[in-house]
């Protein structure tokens, strides 16, 4: 059994969990690496749009000509 102390202790504990969450949360890319990994990346993601099979493609939400245009893009434009 638990009394009102304990309660509180918890409430505040818990409180104090969110805020490190919520502070820990950054504006930060979601790719990791630096800026060339990311070219990197986005560069060879790219290139794999261009071998998938249709079907694969559907499974993503994409169709063909959006998998072109995305693949076709250069590696430094989002």
């Amino acid at each position: 059994m638990m009394n009102g102390l304990s309660d509180v202790r918890l409430t505040l504990q818990a409180r104090e969990l969110e805020r490190e969450q919520h502070d820990s949360v950054s504006l930060a890319p979601t790719l990791p690496g630096n800026r060339w990994d990311r070219f990197w990346m986005r560069l060879h993601t790219r290139r794999a749009l261009l071998n998938m099979e249709a079907h694969i493609l559907r499974d993503i939400g994409l169709t063909r000509e959006q998998a072109l245009e995305e693949a076709l893009k250069p590696f430094w434009k989002l």
